[in-house]
Parts: C-alpha cells; sequence; structure tokens
C-alpha cells in the first residue's frame, strides 16, 4: 500500500476481508478499511453499493471514533440478541442453541420475507427457534420491508403464534409501516412495529415518530454518522431505541456498544452479537457475549489476526481511492448538515 494513504495523525489505513460463511442481507463476505487515531482504532466499511454523500456519515462515525472518542457510558455491559439468517430450521435451531448455550442469549432475531422463499418458510424457522429458545425467551422477527400491507398483516398474524416480541421494518415505506400498526391494533394482539431502514434516511427519522409508524426505533451507528449523532436522533424520536450493527468487526461493533451504553433508557437486548456472521475478526480480544451481554470495553486491533485476514492489494487500492474521494467530499461540503444514509 502507499505511504501516501493516510489519515489525521500519519496513521496508515489498512483494508481487512472476511468471508461470511452463511449468506445474510446477500453478503458472502464483509470488507472495509482500519486506522488508528488518537482517540482508538476506527473502521470504515460502507457496502459497496453505496457512493457520493451517502458515505460521509460512514466516514464521519469513523473519524469519530479515531479522534474524538465516545460519550461516557452509562452501563457496563450491553444485553445482546442472537441474529438467525434466512436459513432452514434444522440451522436456525442449532444457531440458537449455541448462542444460548455459549453466550447467554435469551433473545433472538430471526430474518423473514427473503426473496424466494414463503411464508411457510418463515413459520418453520421460527417454530425451530422458539423450541431452541424455550417458552421464555424473546423472539424478534426482520422483513427488511419485504411485504407489503396485506402481507405483512397476514405474516405476523401467522408468526405471532411464536410470541413475538416485535416485527422489524415490515414494510418498506413510513406510511405503511403507521397503516400496518393500525391493522394489528385492530387485532386484539397488537405487536410492536420496530423501524429501521426507515430511520437511516435524512428526513425519515422524525417522519416515523410523527405519524406514530413505529413503536421502537432501530439506529445503527455508521449510517446515523457516528455515536453522539444517533444519540441526538435517539433523543429526538422519542420512541425505546434497539442499537444494531451493519455486520461489522469488533472495531465497528465497539461503537454500537458505545451507543447502546449511553442510551438513558436501553429496554431491548441489541443486535450487536453479529460477530458470529463473520469468519474471524481482527482485534485481540473480540467482542462476543457473555452472559447474554457485551462488555463496554475499547478493542484493538491484533496484527497478526489482521495479516491473517488483509485485503487483496488490488481491492485495497480500490477502498483507497474511494475513502480519499469520500474525504475530498467531505472537505468540498463542510457545512453539510449530518445526514443518515442506507444502512
Amino acid at each position: 500500500m502507499g505511504e501516501t494513504h493516510v489519515v489525521t495523525g500519519g496513521e496508515r489505513v489498512r483494508g481487512y476481508e472476511l468471508a461470511m460463511p452463511v449468506r445474510f442481507r446477500g453478503l458472502t463476505r464483509r470488507e472495509g478499511l482500519l486506522w488508528r487515531g488518537p482517540a482508538g482504532w476506527a473502521e470504515w466499511s460502507p457496502f459497496l453499493d453505496y457512493s457520493g454523500a451517502e458515505l460521509l456519515p460512514w466516514l464521519r462515525a469513523a473519524d469519530e471514533a479515531a479522534d474524538q472518542g465516545w460519550p461516557a457510558p452509562l452501563r457496563g455491559a450491553v444485553p445482546v440478541n442472537c441474529t438467525v439468517p434466512a436459513v432452514g430450521p434444522a440451522q436456525a435451531h442449532a444457531i440458537v442453541a449455541r448462542a444460548v448455550a455459549g453466550w447467554g442469549c435469551g433473545t433472538a432475531k430471526v430474518k423473514v420475507a427473503e426473496r424466494g422463499q414463503s411464508l411457510a418458510d418463515d413459520l418453520a424457522r421460527c417454530e425451530a427457534v422458539r423450541d431452541a429458545l424455550g417458552p421464555v425467551g424473546r423472539l424478534r422477527v426482520d422483513a427488511n420491508g419485504g411485504w407489503d400491507v396485506d402481507a405483512a398483516e397476514t405474516a405476523v398474524r401467522a408468526l405471532d403464534r411464536f410470541e413475538l416480541e416485535y416485527v422489524e421494518q415490515p414494510c418498506p415505506s413510513v406510511e405503511d409501516l403507521a397503516a400496518l400498526r393500525v391493522r394489528l391494533a385492530r387485532t386484539g394482539r397488537p405487536v410492536p412495529v420496530a423501524a429501521d431502514e426507515s430511520i437511516r434516511r435524512v428526513e425519515d427519522p422524525y417522519r416515523v415518530a410523527a405519524l406514530e409508524a413505529a413503536d421502537v426505533a432501530v439506529l445503527k451507528v455508521a449510517p446515523l454518522g457516528g455515536v453522539r449523532a444517533a444519540l441526538e436522533v435517539a433523543d429526538r424520536i422519542g420512541l425505546p431505541v434497539v442499537v444494531s450493527s451493519a455486520v461489522e468487526t469488533s472495531v465497528g461493533l465497539a461503537a454500537g456498544v458505545a451507543l447502546a451504553a449511553a442510551l438513558p433508557e436501553l429496554p431491548y437486548a441489541c443486535g450487536l452479537g453479529t460477530t458470529s456472521l463473520l469468519d474471524g475478526d481482527v482485534v485481540t480480544d473480540p467482542l462476543v457475549p457473555v452472559d447474554g451481554a457485551l462488555p463496554v470495553r475499547a478493542v484493538a486491533v491484533d496484527e497478526e489476526r489482521l495479516a491473517r485476514h488483509r485485503m487483496d492489494p488490488s481491492d485495497e487500492e480500490s477502498w483507497l481511492h474511494r475513502l480519499e474521494e469520500t474525504r475530498a467530499l467531505a472537505v468540498a461540503s463542510p457545512g453539510r448538515a449530518p445526514e443518515a444514509s442506507r444502512g
């Protein structure tokens, strides 16, 4: 890598690449850039289909981690859920059983509404997860906006036989979320609705609240521009918050833990137990749940692990060029207000 590729303080930027053993939201590998600043390690890993202004919040979040650090925590550990991709019931059961036995997790988030699959597939997966969790475990589902209002109402009613904690982003638009909440309220068992994708756009966080479109807000640090920016969104939106990851390494994950630790209230387990989705990590002591929670602590890159998962040089050059373009865009628009991006 050329020595011209530096960030504030002269720290070299290095790329990582990690395989994902199970496809999750269309991904089979995760990659990004890492560097260290005066406050600690930073990760910049916006997904490859993002460009231009969409990359700026991710850069602000990385610079915050490297240069400023995060607000003082209000708690020493953050409860987390395990995550179940759109796999078959046997594999889903095994994932949750391992998380319960090994991590002490009592909450599972299950991917549903996967393209090419049916409601029957979702029901089988959730039945297996409920069996692995036991009767007192909490089960939530995430549709990633995969249903229209009619399909969402049908699916949520069917899936609620497994006693859903909430349904995350069942429909793509804020208006549809609001309509679905009204319909579910009429059933006598109004399953709470969580907004995820609907919050990670510039104007949407406050429309979600204004239209009463959700009961829960799912926040991710990088797409919202950093821990402090996400705390502001949480304060202004006025909903209970679940902090979730963008499937980063433990470097990026530490920012999500910092956000969850700084929230005044944390009523739900957070979607930060995602290192299991990656085939390895880059830090000395990865952030893995213990007794159902992640500790609030700093992480440090392990040089041997990073060397093992180092990005291909040609890919690294492409990522470095992408970073330089984003920094140039940030300099060209210094007065631009913080904004959210897709996550």
